[in-house]
């Protein structure tokens, strides 16, 4: 592990307190305990062992979207955030290695004629996505004749394909399964575009924080403790990501 130098600390906790931006819209990432206010998952199991090795409290910093979270890396409103890794979002963050995957898949609607993942790629497709998620900003660059119709949040997304607006919604699979059963007859395509590679990021220029980070997330896979968290959210299509050493 990279030494606890001071540097460290003023990267990662330099208000004494390890703020950690959270997107409650992730739920396999966060998610609240409707009774009790408390916060679950892989991202708070990591946020507290980072902490309680820092020697720091922990301080939530909640958002809805991934979207309003990148934006906040400008203002120093958190240290440390929970997202995808994506070239879009390199200028303002510096990113960990990944510590999980997630993958992505399509939601179409009854009767529909997509089969595979493949198919989706057709002139007059239109493809739904929430605006500005990691897989969002894949498949913008990555689908070469159907049409992206973007939303502004998940939810939102899913209305376009409920309402006939959309030929297939683009999520994680995890929540598609959810939605799946808002939507009578709706099915999800075999196969997946991509796996979401979820990393701890910091804003730029903190060099010995991203240090520490780096090791932190290869410890913690190879500990089983990002395999514990997974197990304990019941997610399906969530893997441990790959070692980067």
């Amino acid at each position: 592990m990279t030494p606890l130098t001071p540097a460290v600390h003023s990267d990662l906790a330099p208000t004494g307190k390890l703020r950690a931006g959270i997107n409650y819209g992730n739920f396999i990432l966060a998610r609240k305990d409707p009774a009790t206010g408390e916060s679950r998952g892989v991202a708070i199991d990591l946020t507290r062992e980072l902490a309680r090795r820092l020697g720091a409290s922990v301080e939530l910093v909640a958002y809805e979207t991934v979207a309003a979270m990148v934006d906040a890396a400008k203002t120093g409103a958190w240290d440390i955030a929970f997202l995808g890794i994506d070239p879009a979002r390199a200028g303002e963050i510096s990113f960990s290695p990944a510590y999980l995957e997630i993958e992505a898949t399509y939601l179409v609607p009854a009767g529909s004629p997509l089969r595979v993942v493949a198919d989706v790629d057709r002139d007059g497709v239109r493809v739904a996505a929430p605006a500005r998620a990691n897989y969002e900003l894949f498949l913008s660059r990555n689908l070469k004749l159907a049409h992206l119709v973007r939303a502004p949040n998940g939810e939102a997304a899913f209305d376009l394909l409920a309402t006939a607006k959309a030929d297939a919604l683009a999520g994680l699979k995890q929540a598609l399964i959810g939605l799946a059963d808002r939507l009578p007859g709706s099915r999800m395509l075999d196969g997946r575009f991509m796996a979401v590679q979820q990393a701890i990021g910091v804003p730029k220029g903190r060099e010995a924080g991203l240090q520490y980070l780096r090791d932190f997330v290869e410890d913690a896979k190879g500990s089983g403790l990002v395999a514990r968290a997974i197990e304990q959210t019941g997610a399906r299509g969530v893997s441990v990501a790959p070692s980067a050493r």
